[in-house]
């Protein structure tokens, strides 16, 4: 699988839990970082309040440990009418350390609402592989 985003993610000492590797809540705020370096990359203002995150699903692989590098590679795999869901993969010292899946919303006014095709074009435009819905 192709993933279009990778982005490094240096592991801060506050990102560990008390067993000393990376907490799993902090997978998701490392996916939120490469998601939005991905929504940039197509061209979205992501501080204009248009995202919302409605569903995350984690595979935890490995622990991640304090200093080690990661990368996170980030893909868009479904559009529908109002959301579209991203993969990601989560890699620490070249090892697959999770699997992530984050269904985002897209809002007009507060509300769900059908995802513009500038958007859609972009997500297609920086895909390789199809992208199911698109």
């Amino acid at each position: 699988m192709k993933f279009p985003v990778r982005v490094p993610i240096e592991v801060r000492f506050s990102d560990l839990d008390t067993l000393k590797h990376v907490n799993n809540a902090v997978y998701l705020t490392y996916d939120e970082v490469a998601r939005g370096h991905y929504l940039r990359r197509a061209g979205a203002a992501i501080d204009g309040g248009n995202f919302v995150m409605a569903r995350a699903e984690v595979d935890y692989i490995r622990p991640i440990l304090f200093a080690e590098p990661v990368e996170i590679a980030i893909r868009v795999e479904k559009v529908g009418n109002s959301s579209f869901r991203t993969l990601s993969e989560t890699w620490a010292s070249g090892e697959l350390a999770a699997r992530i899946k984050v269904v985002v919303v897209w809002l007009e006014d507060g509300k769900p609402a059908r995802i513009p095709d500038w958007l859609r074009e972009a997500i297609r435009a920086l895909e390789t592989e199809p992208v199911e819905g698109l």
